[in-house]
């Protein structure tokens, strides 16, 4: 076997053994990381969230919202550690991506310069795509409930 073909296995191998835990460890970092950020005020898309919760008429319960969606978000990255719970994250996830995405097609003034080029609100919500992907790499992974383990 060559060098490259060797180094090719070795990484594949690598990859195969890991993947989980740097999946994991990775979604927890960007969902607590950035759930923290808005809980204590310091996060860019603040303006965003309560931007659109007004938009949607939920304006007087803007900052409650806020604060729900941001102990959803740090909850999905202590769960994401957690491989027992990760059907529970996976799906918790799925309906937080669902609303985050959302201002994409109802708040599209907010998020797009123009058909098809987003702004910078729009680069970050659009990016939740990689996550998404992510995650699904994790679901790929897990054992059906009825599997032995």
């Amino acid at each position: 076997m060559t060098t490259l073909h060797a180094m090719d296995q070795a990484f594949i191998s690598f990859a195969r053994q890991q993947y989980q835990w740097i999946a994991r460890v990775s979604l927890f970092i960007i969902f607590f990381y950035f759930g923290f950020l808005k809980l204590v005020g310091l996060s860019p898309a603040d303006d965003l969230a309560l931007g659109f919760a007004d938009h949607m008429g939920m304006g007087a319960y803007a900052m409650e919202l806020f604060y729900v969606l941001a102990a959803i978000e740090c909850a999905i990255g202590i769960m994401m550690l957690i491989p027992r719970l990760t059907r529970v994250a996976i799906l918790i996830m799925a309906i937080h991506m669902a609303l985050v995405s959302s201002p994409l097609l109802l708040y599209p003034e907010a998020v797009w310069v123009r058909p098809l080029v987003p702004n910078l609100e729009g680069q970050y919500i659009i990016k939740n795509a990689a996550l998404v992907a992510l995650a699904l790499g994790l679901v790929a992974a897990t054992k059906p409930l009825n599997a032995k383990r």
